[in-house]
């Protein structure tokens, strides 16, 4: 039967929450988005009549997409160039879901996307339907084809993995700002122990180039060893401008819920850094700087006023 307006709306009024759903499985809002537009093709062609829950069925379509993209991803992140991390996404981008609880909240943050690519396409899907949309696990057995028992003995193991990770400290957006000065303030001062201070003895700092901008393979690991890198990283060079088509802007914002320091040439997004702030300081820095996974951050960023950077023309 032919589509009605009625099923057109109907399922719109579903794109939000399985766009947030697929961001949280694929870690990238571009697949996401193929993803949600490959599940509304086979709602057009389906038999829309007789689905009695067309959230249900969505829900399940999204779903299993997401899995076997998850499956054929791992074999294309093998062959990755440096680092894999997700796309992130800037404060007020409606693909970030639902944030009302502290489940919801660390679901979406860059910290636990990134820990979520340790679980298997199973273990994400039950932990993101359950801990980020609170799906029964009726529901998410029924969505996966599996018992509640087995729901429910993956997340079990889903929520081990992901508290294995470092513990997060939750921050507003002033105190995500006041971090992030901070941050900037101790790494132009072109000494490295304002900086160690701030950092946890384990700190990590994670860039991700795609191999279309240089970022280093190996994750710089220790307080000096970050210390070092950062303050090298925030000292001006007509070479980091080159590389970056000119002189960035740095602004102080929120990116999946947590401090995020962002790099702005000409309205271009060329660099988005989220800081893993821990009641000892902070644990981690995560970059991304491909520029494929930056588009949706530069029309975000178009979109929406940002105030005065920080710095200019910090590289």
């Amino acid at each position: 039967m032919a589509m009605t307006l009625h099923d057109v709306d109907r399922f719109e009024a579903s794109r939000p929450r399985l766009e947030a759903i697929a961001y949280r499985l694929l870690g990238s809002a571009s697949e996401a988005e193929d993803a949600v537009q490959e599940t509304y093709l086979r709602w057009q062609a389906s038999d829309v009549e007789h689905i009695q829950v067309p959230e249900a069925w969505l829900t399940k379509v999204l779903t299993n997409l997401c899995l076997n993209q998850l499956t054929s991803a791992r074999a294309r992140r093998e062959t990755y160039v440096g680092q894999w991390l997700p796309e992130p996404l800037l404060a007020g981008d409606p693909m970030l879901g639902p944030a009302d609880t502290a489940e919801q909240r660390e679901s979406v943050s860059y910290a636990v996307l990134a820990l979520l690519e340790r679980l298997s396409p199973n273990e994400r899907a039950v932990y993101v339907l359950r801990e980020a949309f609170d799906y029964p696990h009726r529901e998410i057995a029924a969505i996966l084809d599996i018992s509640e028992a087995a729901s429910q003995q993956i997340l079990h193991r889903a929520k081990k993995h992901v508290a294995d990770g470092k513990a997060r400290t939750e921050v507003d957006e002033a105190a995500a700002r006041r971090i992030v000065e901070e941050f900037l303030a101790a790494a132009t001062s072109g000494r490295t122990e304002p900086l160690v201070r701030l950092l946890t003895q384990d700190a990590v700092s994670i860039g991700d180039g795609g191999g279309k901008v240089p970022a280093r393979a190996k994750a710089f690991e220790g307080a000096l060893a970050v210390a070092k890198f950062m303050r090298g990283l925030f000292k001006p060079s007509k070479a980091k401008r080159a590389l970056v088509g000119g002189s960035p802007e740095v602004y102080a914002t929120t990116a999946n819920g947590g401090p995020a320091i962002v790099a702005v040439v000409d309205g271009r997004v060329v660099g988005i850094t989220c800081l893993e702030v821990t009641a000892d300081g902070i644990a981690a820095f995560r970059s991304q700087v491909n520029p494929d996974k930056l588009e949706r951050a530069t029309a975000h960023w178009a979109a929406t006023d940002h105030g005065e950077p920080l710095l200019h023309a910090a590289f």
